[in-house]
């Protein structure tokens, strides 16, 4: 029989922290938006779509589904299904974005790091594919082509997160460069964006970035992008920020985890959509003052029954847990004890009496601790942890 260990995928809890999200979104349209048309998301405006559509008030932000590193981790396949009626899908990778297309989906796309040589530009006309604008050598290879290409870009704004963007000073000439290449038939929608640096745990740092941004874009028309997990998730910050169109960028909290280190998924309604889990293949008893594992860093205080779990950090479960960390037995919470090995960890079977070889066991997700509860204990975020399941961890999409 194969290897008993298994990543199951949930798409419908992936549908439901859309739903969430949007539900989230619709309570700080203004009231004064009540009766404004009603947008029903339609699987011909959104892509794959799903059974029942929700209705979206036009004043609410539009929604990128942020699906990078293979949908965090869930597969690009499993996020399509879950995210069918998303207003747009947004990744790093073009090949992530050629198969949104080959599989059917038809809504827009948008790679968050752009394009980078020459020769991507085909195929981002091909597969209507939108893309960021963040340095001027992107505008330089989109000024040095000739062909009208009708590419919808956003260009960024460094508010302050001093990863990619144009400076604020730089930025009205950068947006200049690219109505430029508009009026040449080069680009098609030209919106502007910016990236919050600490959306989750800083609103005056926030703050000040939504003003470097208004400030730089006063006057401006076409599209904003501004919002990630944290900020979308925050009560009235999404409102207000653009008299246009605006795209919130949700990602990690799409996936069932929390943005925020003091808030766990489940106060916002999420539902984790992967689930790790494994099986005991050994038990046996560890006498008072033996150890447990490489390096012996566990220490048995007395006799004590251990479990064998058939996962390790070849696996993605990482190596740096340490002893105490969350995990649940045939339905029963205990702890990992000792160093995680490539193929195996050890478990305190305490708790869990009646626990055998066999006994199914839950690294996180549904009957399990949450992927954040793991996360925290091991020093990292719930992020790491989806995306570092590799691909020999046979997967089920449900």
């Amino acid at each position: 029989m194969p290897r008993p260990i298994l990543a199951t995928i949930d798409t419908e809890a992936l549908s439901h922290n859309l739903r969430t999200v949007a539900d989230r979104l619709q309570q700080d349209v203004p009231q004064g938006n009540a009766g404004v048309p009603q947008v029903s998301l339609t699987p011909a405006q959104g892509g794959l779509g799903i059974a029942q559509p929700w209705v979206r008030p036009e004043a609410a932000p539009f929604i990128w589904a942020v699906i990078k590193a293979r949908g965090y981790g869930h597969g690009i396949e499993a996020a399509l299904a879950g995210f069918g009626e998303a207003d747009g899908l947004a990744m790093l990778d073009l090949e992530e974005a050629v198969r949104c297309r080959e599989l059917g989906w038809t809504g827009p796309l948008l790679l968050l790091e752009g394009f980078f040589e020459p020769d991507d530009l085909d195929a981002l006309v091909h597969y209507r594919i939108g893309t960021a604008l963040h340095c001027a050598e992107q505008l330089a290879m989109l000024e040095s082509s000739s062909a009208a290409r009708q590419i919808d870009a956003f260009v960024k704004l460094n508010t302050g997160m001093h990863r990619l963007g144009f400076q604020p000073h730089e930025f009205r000439a950068a947006h200049e460069r690219a109505l430029a290449l508009q009026a040449d038939g080069v680009l098609g929608q030209v919106g502007a964006m910016t990236h919050f640096a600490r959306a989750d745990d800083d609103a005056a740092v926030t703050k000040a970035q939504i003003d470097c941004f208004l400030q730089a874009t006063e006057g401006l028309s076409g599209p904003v992008s501004l919002c990630n997990s944290a900020a979308t998730l925050t009560p009235g910050l999404a409102a207000g920020l653009a008299a246009g169109p605006q795209w919130v960028r949700p990602g990690i909290c799409l996936y069932g985890a929390s943005p925020f280190a003091d808030q766990p998924a489940d106060s916002f309604g999420l539902r984790p959509a992967m689930t790790l889990s494994a099986q005991l293949i050994s038990v046996h008893r560890v006498p008072a003052g033996e150890s447990v594992g490489y390096g012996h860093t566990f220490r048995a205080p007395q006799d004590m029954r251990v479990g064998i779990v058939a996962c390790g950090y070849a696996d993605g479960y990482p190596r740096h847990a340490a002893t105490g960390t969350p995990i649940t037995v045939g339905g029963v919470a205990t702890r990992l004890v000792g160093r995680v090995s490539m193929d195996m960890l050890a478990v305190d079977l305490g708790p869990v009496p009646g626990a055998v070889v066999g006994t199914p066991v839950v690294l996180w997700g549904q009957g399990g601790p949450s992927v954040d509860e793991v996360a925290a204990a091991c020093g990292t975020i719930g992020y790491e942890l989806l995306t570092a399941v590799t691909p020999r961890v046979p997967r089920r999409v449900l």
